[in-house]
């Protein structure tokens, strides 16, 4: 019979849950630094584009823990 180890079980939970919030913010504060941006605001893009870039580094940094042929 298989055993789940719950606590185990809700920690990965929590992080998953974390980490979707967390990339979710990411996101969205990019497009709104992006929206708000214009033409004149220089530092409202470079943010902008360092959000996407966590964002993109976050789902790079999943495959590669997930694909094995990558380790």
């Amino acid at each position: 019979m298989i055993e789940i180890d719950w606590s185990k079980f809700a920690i990965v939970a929590g992080v998953v849950l974390g980490a979707t919030i967390l990339l979710t913010l990411f996101c969205s504060g990019g497009v709104r630094l992006l929206e708000t941006a214009g033409a004149s605001s220089a530092a409202a893009r470079v943010g902008a584009y360092a959000c996407f870039a966590v964002c993109i580094a976050a789902v790079l940094f999943g495959l590669w823990v997930i694909v094995p042929q990558f380790h």
